[in-house]
């Protein structure tokens, strides 16, 4: 059957908007992008979408009992985990068919998802406020409150987990929700509706979600007054051009924007361990990670032997589809996005990169028809080259040599970014005394995206604003309030 005969059979993934199915907005196609099969087509909501779902997730928050029983909100968040744990199988499975991943990594993504939600739950019961007294026979009490409507704009790389990573907090705050997905993962987004659909006790209109290739929805959330929260991830382009269009309404943003990781790997490193987790810090997702460890920094001891160890990893790995439980990395998300990675590195060798491992797109044999990109790695020693100091978003990594400590933590903070850093050494106060000096929101030592739901993740510098994951996540949902009272001294 030809890709057309297959998208004019397959059934519509629709938006999910005040506890009903909508279908509204064109007809677009999903693909498999390890055989570039159709593989479902899906309803675009753009605007109708949003503008539906600010009008829900608005009456939830106004007239049902979600944003002031806490109660309410945690037993929700238990039942929204049970129902994940319930639908994981075909969680897994539609997310390493329409996203790539290969099937031990869909399997992790959705298995954190039940735990992040039951932690949030127990945020959720509780997160209470603080009493002061500012003078004798005077109290202040501070107390939290959800700001409203909140926005979940959610990228394709990982979009279950992270999805969820704004919905737990935002929910456990109070918040109604409306989550704006790509149209990348159209069937995803439709799973998810019905994971979501499968809860008892969820009010109409606390979680609206609608896919949005268009981009249109988007940009209505994010200008309307009525949608006082928006909770992003995704480049920093997109963060930057989101800050700008709410500044009108002054709105809360977390932000979680592009990484170019570094990895610092000393003389006395363990190359042992720290090979195999730098290997997987680039192959992950096919290097479409916001923490991909696309920058290693070597010391010149040791700088030949992890360059020729490393080569050796990266030639080794299987590249191939989900289905082949063999494979080790799977396809990157389209073919447009392999051209887009090929271009980086043709560029980067043009402009002085030296090859070590040229890898780059599969144009034969059966994975010519996916969207396969071989791991690349290149050594470099100008950090101005744009390999460097741009987001690839691909299995692409550079290696640059240092003498000293100091070398080390400059290289490392010679970038706008600041989302993640590894540090491989045996000498614990060295990493200890180096971690800080880091520009970065998280720094790993001999290890490498150890993530859970109560480890606190964001950026800095151009890698983002605010903190989600962990005890912090749940302030970009909430406003302080301080509601003094002045009873009057007692009389003796």
């Amino acid at each position: 059957m030809s890709n057309t005969a297959a998208a004019a059979q397959a059934p519509i993934a629709l938006n999910w908007i005040n506890g009903e199915w909508a279908g509204s907005g064109a007809v677009r196609t999903s693909y498999n992008p390890a055989t570039s099969d159709v593989i479902g087509t899906y309803a675009d909501g753009g605007r109708e979408a949003a503008s539906a779902s600010i009008a829900a997730a608005t009456r939830a928050f106004k007239t049902t009992a979600w944003a002031r029983d806490r109660h309410l909100r945690a037993r929700v968040l238990e039942q929204l985990a049970d129902s994940f744990d319930r639908h994981r199988e075909e969680l897994t499975r539609i997310l390493y068919t329409e996203n790539g991943k290969i099937q031990r990594d869909a399997n992790f993504e959705v298995g954190l998802c039940a735990p992040t939600l039951r932690y949030f739950a127990g945020v959720a019961r509780t997160e209470a406020g603080r009493l002061v007294e500012p003078a004798p026979g005077r109290l202040a009490m501070i107390v939290r409150q959800p700001k409203g409507v909140a926005c979940i704009i959610t990228p394709w790389n990982s979009p279950m987990v992270l999805m969820v990573r704004s919905l737990a907090p935002a929910l456990a705050a109070g918040c109604s929700t409306i989550v704006k997905m790509p149209g990348q993962t159209a069937q995803i987004n439709s799973m998810l509706a019905r994971v979501m659909a499968d809860v008892a006790e969820l009010p109409r209109g606390v979680i609206n979600l609608f896919t949005d290739e268009s981009g249109d929805g988007a940009k209505l959330l994010v200008a309307s007054p009525d949608v006082p929260v928006i909770s992003f991830t995704g480049s920093t382009a997109t963060g930057k051009a989101i800050a700008a269009d709410s500044a009108p309404n002054l709105k809360r943003l977390g932000l979680e924007l592009g990484g170019k990781t570094p990895s610092i790997v000393f003389n006395d490193a363990d190359l042992d361990l720290a090979i195999p987790v730098l290997e997987a810090a680039l192959t992950k997702f096919a290097g479409q990670f916001c923490i991909t460890g696309s920058r290693l920094l070597v010391q010149n001891g040791i700088a030949d032997e992890f360059r020729v160890r490393y080569a050796e990893r990266l030639r080794a790995v299987r590249v191939g589809p989900a289905a082949d439980p063999s494979s080790e990395m799977g396809p990157m998300i389209d073919k447009a996005n392999v051209e887009r990675v090929e271009k980086v590195v043709v560029r980067a060798v043009a402009d002085g990169a030296e090859v070590v491992v040229r890898g780059g797109p599969i144009t034969e044999g059966p994975l010519a028809k996916g969207a396969f990109f071989r791991p690349t790695f290149l050594e470099v020693s100008d950090s101005a080259m744009d390999i460097v100091q741009k987001e690839t978003f691909g299995p692409v990594v550079t290696m640059q040599r240092f003498e000293t400590e100091q070398d080390a933590v400059a290289l490392a903070n010679d970038s706008d970014f600041g989302l993640g850093a590894s540090i491989w050494t045996r000498d614990v106060a060295r990493a200890l005394r180096i971690a800080p000096e880091v520009e970065a929101g998280i720094v790993w030592i001999n290890d490498w995206a150890t993530l859970g739901p109560d480890i606190e993740e964001g950026g800095v510098k151009h890698s983002g604003l605010g903190r989600l994951n962990g005890a912090s996540a749940i302030d970009d949902f909430t406003e302080k309030k301080t509601i003094c009272l002045s009873p009057g001294l007692m009389q003796v």
